[in-house]
């Protein structure tokens, strides 16, 4: 579970600033649990943070197991997405990737998955409808389409590899336009004095160069303030 105060703050801040302050919260350098490469995003002011909820699909071709055992697996797929441990962020690995095609992520699956409490979507796949999504229920995913094609749900609350990076169910993300990251559970408690030490030790220099300008020997006092903050 995560407290009201720790999640009010990953909301506010970009996942940059997670990323780094992991960094801070472990000491050294060398946190690797982020995406990579460029996504697109449906609201590039938006935030989303929770426990992961996984699934995989597919599109490109009918899926050939019976119509029932299809449905069956939706509905389960569903009502696995509408339990667990809140915050929650649906994660979903299109297997077609990298020709998918199924706009899974639009106007219907964006409302119900919000009206189920997740905070956002990270996918790797296909998104459309992108005037009429859910109201403050981000998206971000691989690329942008006009056709759901014979997009199904394969399997679900399985490990799962987007951008990159792997996330297990339960995993904690914090995604936005720049990207995701698996916040480490052992640091977890540790994330609030950690941002609040890189927001402090950042506003040292930020004061010092913001519209400003300054000799190099006024620069390497403030450097110094900076690092000597971090540590």
């Amino acid at each position: 579970m995560m407290d009201d105060v720790l999640l009010s703050l990953l909301r506010s801040v970009d996942t940059p600033t997670v990323c780094n302050a992991i960094e801070v919260a472990q000491g050294k350098r060398g946190f690797n649990g982020f995406t990579r490469g460029t996504m697109l995003t449906s609201d590039p002011a938006g935030v989303m943070v929770g426990y992961a909820r996984t699934a995989r699909i597919r599109a490109v071709v009918p899926p050939t197991e019976e119509p029932d055992v299809i449905k069956a697996r939706r509905m389960a797929y569903y009502k696995y997405m509408s339990e667990g441990v809140q915050p929650s962020v649906c994660v979903v690995q299109d297997l077609d990737v990298p020709n998918a095609i199924g706009a899974y992520w639009g106007e219907v699956n964006t409302n119900i998955h919000k009206a189920f409490g997740l905070s956002g979507t990270l996918t790797d796949g296909v998104m459309r409808d992108l005037a009429d999504l859910a109201k403050n229920y981000p998206v971000i995913a691989g690329s942008i389409g006009p056709s759901h094609g014979f997009v199904h749900v394969v399997d679900f609350d399985k490990p799962v590899r987007v951008f990159g990076l792997e996330i297990k169910a339960g995993d904690l993300v914090h995604a936005d336009r720049h990207g995701a990251v698996v916040v480490p559970l052992d640091i977890k408690n540790g994330l609030k004095d950690a941002i609040k030490t890189l927001v402090e030790s950042e506003k040292i220099v930020f004061d010092a160069v913001k519209e400003k300008q300054i000799s190099f020997e006024e620069f390497e006092i403030v450097w110094a303030a900076f690092e000597a903050a971090r540590t």
